[in-house]
């Protein structure tokens, strides 16, 4: 395929509209076509009210469904659908863009798209953006890895027993979309003496951002899909 637009993934950092790259912002000034991924419970899109100032007037905006899924056999004609839709776009002349909250190439619904449009030799750019987890370091006074520390990055929609073997080797430890297995989350990292250094943080950087220090004592809380835990094994454990 010779396509004439550019299909860019961008990444708009963990919410804060300030920590947008000047990268970032040069992508979404071309864009003519944006993608604003949404779930199906949600009609909003995070990454689109952070994208949409920096967009020419003339831009257009198609909202498109992403399902979570942990099985990606399971929803490939959605996002052979997707694919489709952006490369008669690209076939057209337009740019067309994906932005996405933190960094396209982590966890991101992104690589989904990214992986399917790349064999159809679509011309693509890739922006990094600021993870939640780097973020939330630097607000909170936190290093997330120092001197010889093992970082380990657990998503807490993996199985419950992955999450335990991976803690168990843990030094310095990011869980992420903790609104999954968040109480049996709390009872492994007290069990590993880690769950006095643990901070929770909803929400990085938008509006109802929500910051946690005692995080067993908010157990039964219910959470918000962009919540991350940063923690680590006390010295004397």
């Amino acid at each position: 395929m010779n396509s004439h637009g550019t299909f860019y993934g961008i990444g708009v950092g963990p919410g804060d509209p300030e920590l947008l790259t000047v990268k970032a912002i040069n992508a979404l000034k071309k864009i003519d076509v944006l993608i604003a991924p949404k779930t199906e419970k949600k009609d909003d899109s995070v990454a689109l009210s952070i994208a949409q100032p920096h967009l020419k007037s003339t831009a257009e905006i198609i909202y498109r469904t992403f399902p979570m899924i942990r099985d990606f056999a399971s929803a490939t004609e959605i996002f052979e659908a997707h694919r489709d839709e952006i490369l008669k776009l690209l076939s057209g002349g337009q740019n067309v863009g994906f932005a996405t909250i933190g960094d396209p190439m982590f966890y991101s619904t992104y690589i989904y798209i990214f992986r399917l449009l790349e064999p159809c030799g679509a011309k693509i750019v890739t922006i990094p953006g600021i993870p939640a987890f780097l973020a939330i370091a630097s607000q909170i006074g936190r290093p997330v890895a120092f001197g010889n520390d093992i970082l380990t990055i657990i998503p807490a929609t993996a199985e419950l027993d992955e999450i335990k073997n991976s803690l168990a080797r843990a030094d310095s430890t990011v869980i992420m979309k903790v609104y999954k297995n968040f109480p049996e989350i709390v009872d492994e990292l007290t069990a590993r003496e880690m769950i006095d250094e643990a901070i929770l943080v909803s929400r990085a950087g938008l509006d109802d951002e929500k910051i946690i220090t005692d995080v067993a004592a908010h157990k039964s809380d219910a959470l918000n899909y962009l919540s991350t835990i940063l923690t680590r094994r006390t010295q004397n454990s």
